[in-house]
Protein backbone atom coordinates (compact mmCIF):
# COMPACT_ATOMS: atom_id res chain seq x y z
CA UNK A 1 0.00 0.00 0.00
CA UNK A 2 1.33 3.41 -0.96
CA UNK A 3 2.13 5.95 1.74
CA UNK A 4 0.19 8.66 -0.07
CA UNK A 5 -3.06 6.75 0.56
CA UNK A 6 -3.06 8.47 3.97
CA UNK A 7 -2.17 12.03 3.01
CA UNK A 8 -3.71 15.14 4.55
CA UNK A 9 -4.12 17.14 7.73
CA UNK A 10 -0.77 17.32 9.60
CA UNK A 11 -1.22 20.99 10.55
CA UNK A 12 -4.66 20.42 12.04
CA UNK A 13 -3.38 17.38 13.94
CA UNK A 14 -0.46 19.42 15.31
CA UNK A 15 -2.85 22.13 16.57
CA UNK A 16 -5.03 19.53 18.29
CA UNK A 17 -2.00 17.97 19.96
CA UNK A 18 -0.99 21.36 21.41
CA UNK A 19 -4.47 21.88 22.91
CA UNK A 20 -4.66 18.46 24.57
CA UNK A 21 -4.67 18.63 28.35
CA UNK A 22 -1.75 16.52 29.59
CA UNK A 23 -3.50 15.31 32.74
CA UNK A 24 -6.55 14.14 30.80
CA UNK A 25 -4.25 12.48 28.26
CA UNK A 26 -2.42 10.59 31.03
CA UNK A 27 -5.73 9.45 32.56
CA UNK A 28 -6.96 8.24 29.18
CA UNK A 29 -3.69 6.36 28.57
CA UNK A 30 -4.01 4.62 31.95
CA UNK A 31 -7.58 3.57 31.04
CA UNK A 32 -6.40 2.15 27.71
CA UNK A 33 -3.56 0.36 29.43
CA UNK A 34 -5.97 -1.19 31.96
CA UNK A 35 -8.17 -2.33 29.07
CA UNK A 36 -5.34 -4.58 27.86
CA UNK A 37 -6.20 -6.94 30.74
CA UNK A 38 -9.00 -8.29 28.50
CA UNK A 39 -6.45 -9.47 25.92
CA UNK A 40 -4.03 -12.39 25.82
CA UNK A 41 -0.62 -10.96 26.73
CA UNK A 42 2.63 -12.92 26.86
CA UNK A 43 5.37 -12.56 29.49
CA UNK A 44 7.25 -9.98 27.42
CA UNK A 45 4.09 -7.84 27.08
CA UNK A 46 3.48 -7.99 30.81
CA UNK A 47 7.11 -7.12 31.53
CA UNK A 48 6.97 -4.10 29.20
CA UNK A 49 3.75 -2.80 30.77
CA UNK A 50 4.90 -3.54 34.34
CA UNK A 51 8.23 -1.84 33.73
CA UNK A 52 6.69 1.45 32.61
CA UNK A 53 6.93 4.00 35.42
CA UNK A 54 6.01 7.67 35.62
CA UNK A 55 8.87 10.12 35.94
CA UNK A 56 8.77 13.56 37.54
CA UNK A 57 8.27 15.17 34.13
CA UNK A 58 5.18 13.07 33.43
CA UNK A 59 7.04 10.88 30.96
CA UNK A 60 6.54 7.14 31.28
CA UNK A 61 9.68 5.06 30.78
CA UNK A 62 11.07 1.57 31.26
CA UNK A 63 14.28 1.21 33.31
CA UNK A 64 17.27 -0.19 31.42
CA UNK A 65 17.87 -3.81 32.43
CA UNK A 66 21.40 -4.70 33.56
CA UNK A 67 23.41 -6.59 30.93
CA UNK A 68 25.38 -9.81 31.50
CA UNK A 69 27.69 -10.99 28.68
CA UNK A 70 28.76 -14.63 28.42
CA UNK A 71 32.17 -15.04 26.78
CA UNK A 72 34.81 -17.71 26.31
CA UNK A 73 36.66 -19.66 23.67
CA UNK A 74 34.69 -21.89 21.23
CA UNK A 75 32.81 -24.99 22.43
CA UNK A 76 33.05 -24.43 26.20
CA UNK A 77 29.24 -24.44 26.62
CA UNK A 78 28.31 -20.75 26.52
CA UNK A 79 25.02 -21.28 24.65
CA UNK A 80 24.14 -24.26 26.86
CA UNK A 81 24.60 -22.01 29.91
CA UNK A 82 22.37 -19.37 28.29
CA UNK A 83 19.63 -21.98 27.77
CA UNK A 84 19.97 -23.16 31.38
CA UNK A 85 19.63 -19.60 32.73
CA UNK A 86 16.64 -18.90 30.46
CA UNK A 87 15.01 -22.19 31.44
CA UNK A 88 14.29 -23.02 27.78
CA UNK A 89 16.16 -24.14 24.67
CA UNK A 90 16.56 -20.75 22.97
CA UNK A 91 20.20 -20.57 21.85
CA UNK A 92 21.35 -23.06 19.21
CA UNK A 93 23.60 -25.72 20.77
CA UNK A 94 25.65 -28.25 18.81
CA UNK A 95 28.66 -30.38 19.67
CA UNK A 96 30.90 -28.51 17.23
CA UNK A 97 32.79 -25.27 17.87
CA UNK A 98 31.71 -22.02 16.25
CA UNK A 99 27.91 -22.55 16.05
CA UNK A 100 27.19 -19.14 17.60
CA UNK A 101 28.55 -16.23 15.54
CA UNK A 102 26.60 -13.08 16.34
CA UNK A 103 25.88 -11.40 19.64
CA UNK A 104 22.37 -12.46 20.64
CA UNK A 105 20.51 -10.81 23.52
CA UNK A 106 17.83 -12.54 25.62
CA UNK A 107 15.68 -11.37 28.54
CA UNK A 108 16.24 -13.51 31.65
CA UNK A 109 14.79 -13.62 35.17
CA UNK A 110 16.08 -15.05 38.45
CA UNK A 111 14.78 -14.54 42.00
CA UNK A 112 12.31 -11.88 40.74
CA UNK A 113 15.14 -9.89 39.12
CA UNK A 114 15.11 -9.27 35.38
CA UNK A 115 18.26 -8.74 33.32
CA UNK A 116 19.54 -9.07 29.74
CA UNK A 117 21.90 -11.86 28.87
CA UNK A 118 24.15 -11.73 25.79
CA UNK A 119 25.35 -14.94 24.13
CA UNK A 120 28.52 -14.53 22.04
CA UNK A 121 30.59 -16.55 19.64
CA UNK A 122 33.87 -18.13 20.67
CA UNK A 123 36.80 -15.72 21.14
CA UNK A 124 40.16 -16.69 19.69
CA UNK A 125 43.37 -14.67 19.34
CA UNK A 126 44.75 -14.09 15.83
CA UNK A 127 41.49 -15.30 14.28
CA UNK A 128 41.06 -14.84 10.54
CA UNK A 129 38.11 -14.36 8.22
CA UNK A 130 34.67 -14.86 9.75
CA UNK A 131 36.23 -16.09 13.03
CA UNK A 132 37.79 -12.63 13.47
CA UNK A 133 34.37 -11.09 12.93
CA UNK A 134 32.94 -13.41 15.61
CA UNK A 135 35.75 -12.51 18.04
CA UNK A 136 35.14 -8.80 17.44
CA UNK A 137 31.44 -9.23 18.30
CA UNK A 138 32.48 -10.84 21.60
CA UNK A 139 34.77 -7.87 22.36
CA UNK A 140 31.93 -5.43 21.68
CA UNK A 141 29.67 -7.48 23.98
CA UNK A 142 32.20 -7.04 26.82
CA UNK A 143 32.30 -3.26 26.24
CA UNK A 144 28.51 -3.03 26.31
CA UNK A 145 27.93 -5.19 29.41
CA UNK A 146 27.64 -4.44 33.14
CA UNK A 147 29.10 -7.82 34.07
CA UNK A 148 30.83 -10.74 32.32
CA UNK A 149 30.54 -14.49 32.85
CA UNK A 150 33.76 -16.03 31.57
CA UNK A 151 33.09 -19.70 30.74
CA UNK A 152 35.97 -22.21 30.78
CA UNK A 153 35.88 -25.95 30.07
CA UNK A 154 37.06 -27.25 33.44
CA UNK A 155 37.73 -30.74 32.06
CA UNK A 156 40.25 -29.30 29.59
CA UNK A 157 41.70 -26.73 31.99
CA UNK A 158 43.07 -23.26 31.32
CA UNK A 159 44.44 -22.89 27.80
CA UNK A 160 46.55 -20.17 26.22
CA UNK A 161 43.36 -18.82 24.57
CA UNK A 162 41.71 -18.57 27.99
CA UNK A 163 44.71 -16.58 29.23
CA UNK A 164 44.31 -14.18 26.28
CA UNK A 165 40.65 -13.70 27.21
CA UNK A 166 41.69 -12.95 30.81
CA UNK A 167 43.94 -10.13 29.58
CA UNK A 168 41.03 -8.74 27.54
CA UNK A 169 38.71 -8.88 30.56
CA UNK A 170 41.23 -7.18 32.86
CA UNK A 171 41.63 -4.38 30.34
CA UNK A 172 37.83 -3.88 30.23
CA UNK A 173 37.61 -3.27 33.99
CA UNK A 174 34.23 -5.07 34.14
CA UNK A 175 33.24 -7.37 37.07
CA UNK A 176 33.95 -10.96 36.00
CA UNK A 177 32.65 -14.31 37.27
CA UNK A 178 34.77 -17.31 36.34
CA UNK A 179 32.47 -20.21 35.38
CA UNK A 180 34.04 -23.69 35.42
CA UNK A 181 31.70 -25.60 33.13
CA UNK A 182 31.21 -29.36 32.55
CA UNK A 183 31.56 -30.27 36.25
CA UNK A 184 28.83 -32.92 36.27
CA UNK A 185 29.41 -34.36 39.79
CA UNK A 186 31.38 -33.81 43.01
CA UNK A 187 34.22 -36.10 41.87
CA UNK A 188 35.10 -33.60 39.14
CA UNK A 189 35.17 -30.50 41.38
CA UNK A 190 38.97 -30.60 41.90
CA UNK A 191 39.24 -29.86 38.16
CA UNK A 192 37.51 -26.51 38.81
CA UNK A 193 39.93 -25.64 41.61
CA UNK A 194 42.80 -25.71 39.11
CA UNK A 195 41.30 -22.60 37.43
CA UNK A 196 42.36 -20.38 40.35
CA UNK A 197 45.56 -20.07 38.30
CA UNK A 198 43.80 -17.67 35.91
CA UNK A 199 43.81 -15.01 38.63
CA UNK A 200 40.10 -14.14 38.38
CA UNK A 201 39.18 -15.32 41.86
CA UNK A 202 36.95 -18.21 42.84
CA UNK A 203 35.80 -20.48 39.97
CA UNK A 204 32.09 -21.42 40.13
CA UNK A 205 31.73 -25.12 39.22
CA UNK A 206 28.62 -25.70 37.08
CA UNK A 207 27.15 -28.13 34.60
CA UNK A 208 25.25 -26.12 32.01
CA UNK A 209 23.77 -29.31 30.55
CA UNK A 210 22.47 -30.71 33.86
CA UNK A 211 21.94 -27.43 35.74
CA UNK A 212 24.26 -28.34 38.60
CA UNK A 213 25.62 -25.23 40.40
CA UNK A 214 23.87 -22.70 38.11
CA UNK A 215 21.50 -21.50 40.88
CA UNK A 216 24.45 -20.72 43.20
CA UNK A 217 26.19 -18.88 40.35
CA UNK A 218 23.11 -16.73 39.64
CA UNK A 219 22.63 -15.92 43.34
CA UNK A 220 26.21 -14.63 43.47
CA UNK A 221 25.77 -12.69 40.19
CA UNK A 222 22.64 -10.88 41.42
CA UNK A 223 24.45 -9.66 44.52
CA UNK A 224 26.88 -7.68 42.33
CA UNK A 225 24.60 -6.86 39.39
CA UNK A 226 23.29 -3.25 39.43
CA UNK A 227 19.52 -2.65 39.55
CA UNK A 228 19.66 -0.41 36.47
CA UNK A 229 22.23 -0.79 33.71
CA UNK A 230 24.94 1.84 33.47
CA UNK A 231 25.66 0.67 29.93
CA UNK A 232 22.28 -0.10 28.33
CA UNK A 233 21.17 3.44 29.15
CA UNK A 234 24.24 4.54 27.21
CA UNK A 235 24.76 7.62 29.36
CA UNK A 236 28.14 8.19 27.77
CA UNK A 237 30.57 9.96 30.01
CA UNK A 238 32.73 12.59 28.40
CA UNK A 239 32.45 13.74 24.78
CA UNK A 240 29.68 12.43 22.53
CA UNK A 241 30.98 9.81 20.12
CA UNK A 242 30.74 10.60 16.40
CA UNK A 243 31.65 8.03 13.72
CA UNK A 244 32.73 9.48 10.37
CA UNK A 245 31.68 7.09 7.61
CA UNK A 246 31.76 7.04 3.82
CA UNK A 247 33.27 5.28 0.85
CA UNK A 248 37.01 5.66 0.18
CA UNK A 249 38.44 9.05 -0.75
CA UNK A 250 35.39 11.20 0.05
CA UNK A 251 37.38 13.26 2.60
CA UNK A 252 36.72 11.61 5.97
CA UNK A 253 40.32 11.94 7.17
CA UNK A 254 40.53 15.53 5.88
CA UNK A 255 37.41 16.33 7.91
CA UNK A 256 38.97 14.93 11.09
CA UNK A 257 42.25 16.78 10.47
CA UNK A 258 40.48 20.10 9.89
CA UNK A 259 38.36 19.62 13.02
CA UNK A 260 41.44 18.68 15.09
CA UNK A 261 43.47 21.58 13.67
CA UNK A 262 46.41 19.30 12.89
CA UNK A 263 47.48 16.48 10.58
CA UNK A 264 46.15 13.77 12.87
CA UNK A 265 45.45 11.25 10.09
CA UNK A 266 47.36 10.41 6.93
CA UNK A 267 45.60 11.93 3.90
CA UNK A 268 46.47 10.80 0.41
CA UNK A 269 44.86 10.88 -3.03
CA UNK A 270 45.17 7.08 -2.96
CA UNK A 271 41.78 5.72 -1.88
CA UNK A 272 41.74 3.52 1.23
CA UNK A 273 44.64 5.13 3.11
CA UNK A 274 42.88 4.70 6.50
CA UNK A 275 42.73 1.10 7.74
CA UNK A 276 42.01 1.36 11.47
CA UNK A 277 39.42 3.60 13.18
CA UNK A 278 41.22 6.68 14.58
CA UNK A 279 39.78 8.39 17.70
CA UNK A 280 40.41 12.06 18.32
CA UNK A 281 38.83 14.37 20.91
CA UNK A 282 38.30 17.77 19.28
CA UNK A 283 36.62 21.03 20.23
CA UNK A 284 33.85 22.20 17.93
CA UNK A 285 31.28 24.88 18.72
CA UNK A 286 32.59 25.26 22.28
CA UNK A 287 32.03 21.54 23.05
CA UNK A 288 34.28 18.51 23.11
CA UNK A 289 33.49 15.70 20.67
CA UNK A 290 35.13 12.32 20.13
CA UNK A 291 35.41 11.93 16.36
CA UNK A 292 36.22 8.49 14.98
CA UNK A 293 37.65 8.41 11.45
CA UNK A 294 36.91 5.04 9.86
CA UNK A 295 38.12 3.11 6.84
CA UNK A 296 36.17 3.69 3.64
CA UNK A 297 33.66 0.92 2.94
CA UNK A 298 34.37 -0.30 -0.59
CA UNK A 299 31.86 -3.09 -0.97
CA UNK A 300 29.74 -5.50 1.03
CA UNK A 301 31.73 -6.86 3.99
CA UNK A 302 31.36 -10.52 2.95
CA UNK A 303 32.74 -9.67 -0.52
CA UNK A 304 35.74 -7.70 0.76
CA UNK A 305 39.12 -9.38 0.94
CA UNK A 306 42.34 -9.07 2.97
CA UNK A 307 42.94 -5.71 4.65
CA UNK A 308 39.68 -4.30 3.24
CA UNK A 309 37.74 -7.07 4.98
CA UNK A 310 39.24 -6.30 8.39
CA UNK A 311 38.90 -2.55 7.82
CA UNK A 312 35.17 -3.01 7.14
CA UNK A 313 34.77 -5.05 10.33
CA UNK A 314 36.53 -2.40 12.41
CA UNK A 315 34.37 0.30 10.82
CA UNK A 316 31.20 -1.62 11.80
CA UNK A 317 32.52 -2.02 15.36
CA UNK A 318 33.29 1.73 15.57
CA UNK A 319 29.73 2.50 14.44
CA UNK A 320 28.29 0.24 17.15
CA UNK A 321 30.18 2.20 19.83
CA UNK A 322 29.18 5.60 18.40
CA UNK A 323 26.07 7.63 19.15
CA UNK A 324 25.79 9.54 15.88
CA UNK A 325 27.20 8.89 12.42
CA UNK A 326 28.32 11.55 9.96
CA UNK A 327 28.12 10.03 6.49
CA UNK A 328 30.41 11.96 4.14
CA UNK A 329 29.41 12.18 0.47
CA UNK A 330 31.52 13.62 -2.37
CA UNK A 331 29.38 16.20 -4.22
CA UNK A 332 31.67 16.11 -7.26
CA UNK A 333 30.64 12.50 -7.91
CA UNK A 334 27.26 10.85 -8.47
CA UNK A 335 25.58 9.43 -5.35
CA UNK A 336 26.34 5.72 -5.67
CA UNK A 337 24.84 2.47 -4.46
CA UNK A 338 27.75 2.30 -2.00
CA UNK A 339 26.74 5.63 -0.44
CA UNK A 340 23.17 4.41 0.01
CA UNK A 341 24.39 1.12 1.48
CA UNK A 342 26.53 2.94 4.06
CA UNK A 343 23.54 5.08 5.07
CA UNK A 344 21.44 1.91 5.40
CA UNK A 345 24.17 0.45 7.64
CA UNK A 346 23.69 3.43 9.97
CA UNK A 347 19.90 2.94 9.93
CA UNK A 348 20.30 -0.75 10.81
CA UNK A 349 22.55 0.18 13.74
CA UNK A 350 19.90 2.59 15.08
CA UNK A 351 22.37 5.49 15.37
CA UNK A 352 21.55 9.15 14.78
CA UNK A 353 22.49 10.40 11.32
CA UNK A 354 23.93 13.57 9.76
CA UNK A 355 24.73 13.86 6.03
CA UNK A 356 27.87 15.88 5.19
CA UNK A 357 28.18 16.83 1.52
CA UNK A 358 31.91 17.40 1.13
CA UNK A 359 34.08 19.15 -1.49
CA UNK A 360 31.41 21.83 -1.85
CA UNK A 361 34.15 24.34 -2.73
CA UNK A 362 34.37 22.61 -6.13
CA UNK A 363 30.76 23.65 -6.89
CA UNK A 364 31.21 27.28 -5.89
CA UNK A 365 32.26 28.45 -9.32
CA UNK A 366 29.59 30.06 -11.45
CA UNK A 367 30.50 28.14 -14.59
CA UNK A 368 27.85 26.14 -16.42
CA UNK A 369 29.32 22.73 -15.59
CA UNK A 370 29.11 23.34 -11.81
CA UNK A 371 25.59 24.72 -12.13
CA UNK A 372 24.57 21.53 -13.92
CA UNK A 373 26.23 19.37 -11.24
CA UNK A 374 24.36 21.22 -8.45
CA UNK A 375 21.07 20.67 -10.27
CA UNK A 376 21.76 16.96 -10.83
CA UNK A 377 22.90 16.57 -7.21
CA UNK A 378 19.57 17.90 -5.89
CA UNK A 379 17.77 15.43 -8.16
CA UNK A 380 19.96 12.54 -6.90
CA UNK A 381 19.27 13.51 -3.27
CA UNK A 382 15.55 13.62 -4.00
CA UNK A 383 15.56 10.20 -5.64
CA UNK A 384 18.24 8.17 -3.84
CA UNK A 385 18.09 9.66 -0.33
CA UNK A 386 14.32 10.15 0.01
CA UNK A 387 14.23 7.54 2.80
CA UNK A 388 16.51 9.75 4.95
CA UNK A 389 14.97 13.12 4.08
CA UNK A 390 14.75 13.65 7.87
CA UNK A 391 18.56 13.64 8.29
CA UNK A 392 20.22 17.08 8.76
CA UNK A 393 22.26 18.05 5.71
CA UNK A 394 25.45 20.12 5.90
CA UNK A 395 27.38 21.37 2.86
CA UNK A 396 31.07 21.52 3.83
CA UNK A 397 34.60 21.63 2.50
CA UNK A 398 36.91 19.53 4.69
CA UNK A 399 39.88 20.93 2.79
CA UNK A 400 39.14 24.62 3.47
CA UNK A 401 37.04 24.24 6.63
CA UNK A 402 34.06 25.94 4.99
CA UNK A 403 30.83 25.58 7.02
CA UNK A 404 32.47 23.17 9.46
CA UNK A 405 30.82 25.20 12.24
CA UNK A 406 27.40 24.17 10.89
CA UNK A 407 28.20 20.54 11.66
CA UNK A 408 27.78 21.10 15.43
CA UNK A 409 24.11 22.29 15.38
CA UNK A 410 23.30 19.36 13.10
CA UNK A 411 24.95 16.88 15.50
CA UNK A 412 23.22 18.43 18.51
CA UNK A 413 19.81 18.30 16.82
CA UNK A 414 20.28 14.66 15.79
CA UNK A 415 21.41 13.60 19.28
CA UNK A 416 18.62 15.55 21.01
CA UNK A 417 16.00 13.77 18.89
CA UNK A 418 17.77 10.42 19.31
CA UNK A 419 17.18 10.89 23.05
CA UNK A 420 13.63 12.26 22.64
CA UNK A 421 10.80 10.63 24.59
CA UNK A 422 7.08 11.23 24.04
CA UNK A 423 4.86 11.02 27.16
CA UNK A 424 2.58 7.97 26.98
CA UNK A 425 -0.54 10.11 27.44
CA UNK A 426 0.39 12.39 24.56
CA UNK A 427 1.35 9.47 22.34
CA UNK A 428 -2.02 7.76 22.83
CA UNK A 429 -3.85 11.06 22.24
CA UNK A 430 -1.83 11.43 19.03
CA UNK A 431 -2.85 7.90 17.95
CA UNK A 432 -6.52 8.56 18.74
CA UNK A 433 -6.59 11.77 16.67
CA UNK A 434 -4.69 10.15 13.81
CA UNK A 435 -7.00 7.10 13.66
CA UNK A 436 -10.09 9.34 13.86
CA UNK A 437 -8.92 11.30 10.80
CA UNK A 438 -7.46 8.36 8.85
CA UNK A 439 -8.78 4.97 10.06
CA UNK A 440 -7.06 1.81 8.89
CA UNK A 441 -8.83 0.30 5.83
CA UNK A 442 -10.94 -2.83 6.23
CA UNK A 443 -9.17 -6.13 5.64
CA UNK A 444 -11.36 -9.20 5.10
CA UNK A 445 -14.32 -7.38 6.59
CA UNK A 446 -12.38 -6.52 9.76
CA UNK A 447 -10.62 -3.33 10.80
CA UNK A 448 -7.56 -3.66 13.05
CA UNK A 449 -7.68 -1.35 16.08
CA UNK A 450 -4.81 0.20 18.03
CA UNK A 451 -5.53 -0.65 21.68
CA UNK A 452 -2.61 1.11 23.34
CA UNK A 453 0.75 2.60 22.45
CA UNK A 454 3.88 3.43 24.40
CA UNK A 455 7.45 4.46 23.72
CA UNK A 456 9.46 1.47 24.88
CA UNK A 457 12.90 3.08 24.59
CA UNK A 458 15.06 5.85 23.16
CA UNK A 459 18.31 5.77 21.19
CA UNK A 460 16.61 5.37 18.74
CA UNK A 461 13.00 6.25 19.73
CA UNK A 462 11.13 2.93 19.64
CA UNK A 463 7.34 2.73 19.91
CA UNK A 464 5.20 -0.35 20.60
CA UNK A 465 1.58 -0.57 19.43
CA UNK A 466 -0.78 -3.18 20.89
CA UNK A 467 -3.30 -3.92 18.13
CA UNK A 468 -6.19 -6.30 17.36
CA UNK A 469 -4.80 -7.10 13.92
CA UNK A 470 -1.88 -6.64 11.56
CA UNK A 471 -1.33 -3.04 10.40
CA UNK A 472 -0.39 -2.56 6.75
CA UNK A 473 3.25 -1.51 6.22
CA UNK A 474 1.96 1.62 4.46
CA UNK A 475 -0.12 2.54 7.52
CA UNK A 476 2.88 2.03 9.82
CA UNK A 477 4.97 4.29 7.61
CA UNK A 478 2.12 6.81 7.73
CA UNK A 479 2.27 6.75 11.56
CA UNK A 480 6.04 7.27 11.43
CA UNK A 481 5.69 10.18 9.02
CA UNK A 482 3.07 11.88 11.20
CA UNK A 483 5.27 11.38 14.27
CA UNK A 484 8.00 13.27 12.44
CA UNK A 485 5.59 16.02 11.37
CA UNK A 486 4.35 16.57 14.93
CA UNK A 487 7.44 15.83 17.04
CA UNK A 488 10.25 16.44 14.51
CA UNK A 489 12.65 13.54 15.25
CA UNK A 490 15.06 15.22 12.84
CA UNK A 491 18.30 13.26 12.58
CA UNK A 492 17.16 9.99 14.14
CA UNK A 493 15.54 6.81 12.82
CA UNK A 494 12.33 5.89 14.61
CA UNK A 495 10.97 2.37 15.05
CA UNK A 496 7.29 1.40 15.29
CA UNK A 497 6.73 -2.21 16.40
CA UNK A 498 3.42 -4.06 16.61
CA UNK A 499 2.09 -6.62 19.03
CA UNK A 500 -1.09 -8.22 17.69
CA UNK A 501 -3.18 -9.58 20.56
CA UNK A 502 -6.54 -11.36 20.61
CA UNK A 503 -9.30 -10.95 23.18
CA UNK A 504 -9.40 -13.57 25.94
CA UNK A 505 -12.05 -16.27 25.56
CA UNK A 506 -14.77 -15.92 28.17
Amino acid sequence: MADDDYEGGPDQLAEKMELIDEELADQRAETLRAGLADYDLDDEDAALLAGITMGEDGIMFSPALPVVAIVGRPNVGKSALVNRILGRREAVVEDTPGVTRDRVTYKAEWADRRFSIVDTGGWEPDARGIDRSVAMQAEIAIDLADMVLFVVDAMVGATSTDEHVVKLLRKSGKPVFLVANKIDDTRQEPEAAALWSLGLGEPYPVSAIHGRGVADLLDAVLKKLPEVSAVAKQEFGGPRRVAILGRPNVGKSSLLNKAAGEERVVVNELAGTTRDPVDEVVELGGKMWRLVDTAGIRRRVHMAQGADFYASLRTSAALEKAEVAVVVLDVSETISEQDVRIIDLVLESGRALVLAFNKWDRLNDDDLENADRRRYLEREIEQDLAHVAWAPRVNISAKTGRHLDKLVPALETALENWDRRIPTGKFNAFLAELVAEHPHPLRGGKQPRILFGTQASTRPPTFVLFTTGFLDPGYRRFIQRRLREIYSFEGTPIVVNMRVREKRQR
